[in-house]
This record gives C-alpha cells, structure tokens and sequence, in this order.
C-alpha cells in the first residue's frame, strides 16, 4: 500500500473505531435510545468522515511534500476508512438489543484496534503486546469518559 493510501486507511480506522465507540457508548449512558445511538453513528459515518478527511488533505497541503495526487489519496482514503468503519458498528445496532449492541460493539472495535495495533508493531519491529496495550488502553479511556460524561448528562438534564 503507498504511503497516501496508508496514511489515510490508518487515521480514518483509528478515528472510525475510538469516535464510534465514544459517541455509542456516550449517548447509550445518556439517553438509552438506540435510535439516538443509530443517528449518532450515521452522522458519525458521514459529518466526520468529511472533516476528517479534509483534515488529512489540509494537513498534507500544509507539508508541502506531496504531489495533488497523494493529496487526494490520502483525502479519500480517510474518508472512505472511516465511513466503512464507523458504519459497520450499525450491524450490531440493528440487529440485538441495545445493550448487547453496546457490548458487541466495544468487542469489534478493539477486536479492529488491536488487528491494527499488531501489524502496525510489527511494521515497527517491536513487541506487539506493548502496542497493543497502548493503543487499547487509550479506547478504553474514551469509552470510560464518555460512559460517564453521558451519565452525568442524563442525571443532570434527565
């Protein structure tokens, strides 16, 4: 994979999950609606795949190091990671109940964060299990926050 199309897999993958899983489980403390949790996902899948992926174009422009062409890669790369990423936590959305949703969910993003994690330590020639731990460490911050963030709002304005 060349370094554009990497560069953009690798962040929209990465903001796909841990932004899915916050928003899922934030607005699940928060509101209990699945409906409020699909429409989180989707505005997800869609808003911030675009600004995401305007971040990345903006950032490479800014660099000064690449050709339109990687540019644009990199743009769509982003975007389309993270459309397809954030987008698949709606399988378990639509088809369990709600808390089992939730818990499928965390499951298949750190399931996907962790795949990544190994390749990306073994790309590096270091012990995966400390990538791995980190990176699986930082999603499991965000989704403690935003689990209590979105109890403190439903408590709060509940």
């Amino acid at each position: 994979m060349n370094h554009s199309l990497k560069i953009g897999f690798i962040f929209g993958l990465t903001s796909g999950i841990i932004t899915t899983l916050g928003l899922i489980v934030g607005l699940d403390a928060g509101t209990h609606s699945r409906l409020a949790v699909i429409g989180g996902v989707l505005t997800i899948a869609i808003a911030d795949a675009f600004s995401d992926a305007l971040g990345i174009h903006i950032l490479e422009e800014s660099e000064s190091k690449h050709v339109q062409k990687e540019i644009w890669e990199s743009t769509f790369s982003t975007f389309f990671a993270k459309f397809i990423f954030a987008s698949t936590f709606l399988i378990p959305l639509l088809l369990f109940a709600l808390s089992s949703a939730i818990i499928i969910s965390v499951a298949w993003g750190f399931l996907l964060l962790g795949i990544l994690s190994f390749f990306i330590a073994r790309e590096q020639k270091v012990k995966p299990w400390k990538v791995i731990g980190e990176h699986l460490a930082i999603a499991a911050a965000v989704i403690v926050l935003t689990h209590y963030v979105g109890d403190l709002i439903s408590k709060t304005f509940g």
